[in-house]
């Protein structure tokens, strides 16, 4: 598009640092035995363990994922004899209630042959620190626009072109690892603050400036 007329390009930034929303933790039940059917029984019961404490924590667990089923032998170093089996599923679970969650992930890893692992702080897709971080990215671009056009004795005039120009925003991540069947650890879960960022470019023109 042809413009007439002085045009400023700028680029507007934005960071901030705003408290977490959801804090995520895995949760790994594990089984071990010579026997491949004894191995997937002690598997089966103590996931199912998990999901029973799970279920009694409703209130408090916004969400759960099952994956991560792993099954496998355990072989001598030479043949392929099989001395042993391995097996252990982990649950990822979603906590909105950061009051509750130590207290959970400490019931959790207190069962038998169970490990749990961090959490990690983060902020929903949709938080509105996503859309406040692009609002004063926008407004710094503008600022810095009207700073060059005042330097030059000018004033802007209109815009020609605004694009999202990042970085995207970076999650925090803590993590800490936990295994049953200890005495309870000590955690110490303080939600950490989320990095939000934001960047534009923009075109703007200006008046014609007054120089000399």
């Amino acid at each position: 598009m042809a413009v007439d007329g002085p045009v400023v390009q700028v680029r507007g930034e934005a960071y901030r640092e705003v408290p977490p929303e959801l804090a995520r933790f895995a949760v790994t039940a594990k089984a071990r035995d010579r026997d491949r059917e004894a191995t997937l029984t002690r598997l089966a019961e103590r996931a199912a363990a998990v999901r029973v404490l799970l279920d009694s924590s409703e209130p408090v667990v916004a969400r759960r994922e099952t994956g991560d089923l792993r099954v496998r032998p355990e072989t001598r170093r030479s043949g392929e004899r099989v001395v042993a089996w391995h097996g252990s599923v982990t649950t990822t679970v979603t906590v909105t209630d950061f009051t509750a969650l130590g207290e959970l992930m400490l019931r959790l890893a207190d069962q038998d042959q169970v490990e749990v692992a961090g959490p990690w702080w983060e902020l929903r897709p949709d938080s509105p620190a996503h859309r406040e971080a692009r609002h004063a990215a926008i407004t710094d671009a503008l600022l810095r626009a009207r700073e060059y056009a005042e330097a030059l004795g000018a004033r802007v005039t209109s815009l020609i072109e605004l694009a999202d120009a990042g970085p995207g925003d970076r999650p925090v991540f803590a993590r800490a690892a936990y295994d049953g069947g200890g005495g309870a650890p000590e955690l110490e879960l303080d939600p950490q603050p989320q990095t939000v960022q934001a960047a534009v470019q923009a075109r703007f023109t200006i008046s014609d400036p007054v120089l000399g």
